[in-house]
């Protein structure tokens, strides 16, 4: 009888303490000046149906976002997770660990060939170190070596990789675009001298089926912070900073295979240029 009393009075603490925990949460002050319920419901808008025989033109184009740039900031920060907000690395990783999306091998191609595991993705971004740990009384002698890993940080990845097709829509009469993949590259750095090592490519991402992700993701707003947008609107509005590196061409080559300093820059605004001379004559008379 004695062990049922302790049993109830125990049961009685645990949920009031259950209960207080609730409360606290349930009763905490709002952040704001309102309750944000529309995001967890928004979707990303539909594209608008493209029939093969519409297309009159395409040309496929390779582009890089540079996130150290003013305009691209909103992708970058913040660097830390805040209260409803988390820069684009965090998002995918977090989409990736969940499930939601699927990566692919960036080591060969950009044709969303090989997909990933995220813990092959985690294996890949995670680095481990050796570090001895010597006698106090004798700095000569190595006791035992200890292993350290370090987690990945999303502040090293300030590139963004862009996969798209520009095309020709003769049905409704308009130049349209559709991003195609992004591929978040990596900068690495020496650890002691800090110097520049190189960039790696660390996946792609299939851009249609990680829109639902996008269009949920929320960024910082700087005209308007009751407006704030999200990555799906950032991408589809083209709320971006960038340039080409690629386009579709017999060699398959990048532009600094073939061009360097201001001859690139030169070339990938007569790319660019293409996109737009081509509109243009379409409604010379």
């Amino acid at each position: 009888m004695k062990s049922k009393v302790n049993f109830l009075v125990l049961l009685g603490l645990l949920l009031g303490m259950a209960y207080t925990s609730d409360a606290q949460i349930l009763d905490s002050p709002r952040d704001g000046v309102f309750d944000e319920i529309n995001l967890p419901d928004k979707k990303p808008l539909s594209y608008y149906p493209v029939r093969e025989a519409d297309v009159v033109w395409r040309k496929r184009i390779w582009r890089i976002i540079d996130l150290r740039q003013k305009m691209n900031q909103p992708f970058y920060y913040p660097e830390t997770r805040q209260k409803g907000m988390k820069n684009f690395m965090t998002v995918l990783m977090d989409a990736l660990r969940e499930g939601t999306i699927t990566a692919y091998d960036a080591t060969n191609d950009d044709q969303f060939l090989i997909p990933m595991t995220y813990q092959e993705i985690e294996n890949k971004l995670t680095s481990t170190d050796t570090i001895p740990i010597y006698d106090p009384n004798n700095p000569d002698i190595i006791l035992k070596y200890e292993v350290s890993q370090k987690d990945f940080d999303p502040s090293t990845v300030d590139r963004i990789k862009l996969k798209e097709d520009w095309f020709f829509d003769k049905q409704r009469s308009v130049m349209d675009v559709r991003i195609l993949g992004i591929c978040p590259v990596q900068t690495l750095n020496d650890e002691q001298t800090g110097n520049f090592i190189g960039f790696v490519n660390l996946f792609w991402i299939y851009f249609p089926e990680a829109r639902p992700i996008f269009a949920k993701s929320i960024v910082f707003n700087r005209q308007n912070s009751a407006m704030n947008r999200t990555y799906d609107e950032l991408f589809m509005n083209r709320l971006f900073s960038s340039y080409i590196y690629k386009d579709d061409n017999v060699y398959g080559r990048d532009i600094s295979d073939y061009a360097l300093g201001m001859d690139a820059l030169l070339e990938a605004q007569r790319i660019k240029g293409e996109i737009s001379e081509f509109e243009n004559e379409l409604w010379d008379y």
